[in-house]
This record gives C-alpha cells, sequence and structure tokens, in this order.
C-alpha cells in the first residue's frame, strides 16, 4: 500500500511521555508533607484526565494517544509516590540547615556582604524557582547542607565560587 493512503498518526510512532524530575540513582526519594500532598493531588487530577479520556470517543486515534501517555504518567507517578520518604520539619535540627529548610544566605566578597537569597530545602517534585523552592540534590543545596547559623560556607554559583554566610535558618 502506499504511504499516500496511511493516516500520519497510524505510523506507530510511541507517544513521548514526559519524565518525572531526575532523582540520582541511589538517592532516597525525599518529600515534605506538603509535598506529598502535590503528588496525590497530581495523581488524583491525572486519573480524572483519564477518565474523560476513556468516556470521549469523538476521536480514537487521538483517544488512544491521550490514554497510553496517561497511564505512562500514572505509573511514573505512581511509582514516586510509592518511595517516597516523608521528613517532617519538626523532627530536624533547628540550628543546621537540612531537608525542609528555609534558609536565608548572603554573598560574601572581600569582606564586603553582597546579595541575599532566601530559598526553602524541598524534594525533587516540588522543586520551583518562582516558589524560591530548591531541590535537596541540586548543587547549591548539597553544599549548604549541615551548615549551622553564622557559618560561611563555599559554594559554587554558576561559574563562580563565592562564599556565603548563612543568616537565617527555619522550618515553617
Amino acid at each position: 500500500m502506499s504511504r499516500a493512503f496511511v493516516k500520519e498518526d497510524d505510523s506507530g510512532e510511541a507517544p513521548l511521555i514526559p519524565p518525572r524530575p531526575a532523582l540520582p540513582p541511589g538517592t532516597a526519594n525525599y518529600v515534605t508533607p506538603h509535598g506529598l500532598e502535590q503528588l496525590r493531588n497530581e495523581l488524583r487530577d491525572l486519573e480524572e484526565a483519564r477518565s474523560q479520556a476513556e468516556s470521549d470517543r469523538s476521536d480514537e486515534a487521538n483517544r488512544t494517544r491521550q490514554l497510553t501517555i496517561l497511564k505512562g504518567q500514572i505509573q511514573a507517578l505512581t511509582q514516586r509516590i510509592s518511595t517516597a520518604k516523608v521528613i517532617e520539619a519538626a523532627h530536624q535540627a533547628p540550628d543546621q540547615v537540612r531537608f525542609g529548610t528555609t534558609v536565608t544566605m548572603k554573598t560574601r566578597k572581600g569582606g564586603q556582604i553582597g546579595q541575599e537569597r532566601t530559598f526553602t530545602i524541598v524534594g525533587v517534585d516540588e522543586a520551583s524557582i518562582t516558589e524560591k523552592k530548591i531541590a535537596f540534590v541540586a548543587p547549591l543545596a548539597k553544599a549548604i547542607m549541615g551548615g549551622r547559623l553564622g557559618e560561611i560556607v563555599k559554594v559554587q554559583l554558576g561559574k563562580n565560587e563565592e562564599e556565603v554566610e548563612i543568616t537565617s535558618i527555619s522550618y515553617s
């Protein structure tokens, strides 16, 4: 049969399923209680979308493609939830940067205090630059983990290595 008579949708190409945020091999899947709630809400939304797609019979090829994508997303998310290890902020050392910490640090250059940054260290699925949340596996988070209030730590920020002073630690 000529390719002229075959629909493009029938090309047999598997749909691309977007991957979950990367979690390095062998690394525990730490989440905050809020992060676990977000994952469960996302799963509920995906299951609702799957139910809607199952009932829509208007375009069978699109329906099949949509269901394949949703099934893959649900499987990946279910696996991520099943490996989640919830870390409660109340169980962390209050004077040390740990998972779940909201930390403020100030850049130090030649004795001068520079830019101030505040962010919260969270799980990989919770990370959001716009919400000032960074994943615990991010280089910046790794560099300051274990730091104490007033401590000066060397961190790699882009191409530059800088010294930062930890000026505030809180758990919210």
